[in-house]
């Protein structure tokens, strides 16, 4: 009769309780939901309203940089310093002849941030570049 017994908790120790796991699934699960969109934008910015459509470009052909209000200077959601951002986009344009440039600045922030990427971009020879807004109510 004993050796039933043992027999028998046995078995029950060979069955894998998945509750836990699936109790662990759920969690990553709504982890990665309410992380994601959080990675969608690199700095939160309030742009100016107005300007029209702009019509089809090539995607590869476009750069965007980010100024926030605080002069803090983003080359396609990475955070770099301004003589860094030229040499990219520099280097880019000596490759990439219908390089555009997308500026997207605060618009609270300083206009001496947009006017030192405008004269960087002239003295590089970047002669294609646009101003983003927000669309017009």
């Amino acid at each position: 009769m004993r050796r039933f017994s043992q027999r028998n908790y046995l078995v029950t120790l060979s069955e894998i309780n998945i509750t836990p796991l699936l109790d662990l699934a759920f969690v990553l699960l709504i982890i990665f939901v309410i992380t994601t969109p959080l990675l969608e934008q690199s700095i939160n910015l309030k742009l100016p309203r107005g300007g029209t459509a702009d019509p089809s470009v090539n995607k590869r052909n476009i750069r965007t940089v980010e100024i926030s209000n605080t002069g803090v200077y983003t080359l396609d959601r990475q955070r770099m310093p301004f003589s860094e951002l030229m040499a990219r986009l520099a280097a880019e344009s000596r490759n990439n002849p219908s390089l555009i440039v997308y500026i997207r600045a605060d618009e609270d922030g300083p206009y001496k941030n947009v006017a030192a990427l405008f004269d960087g971009c002239q003295h590089y020879g970047i002669t294609r570049y646009s101003l983003r807004t927000e669309p017009a109510k």
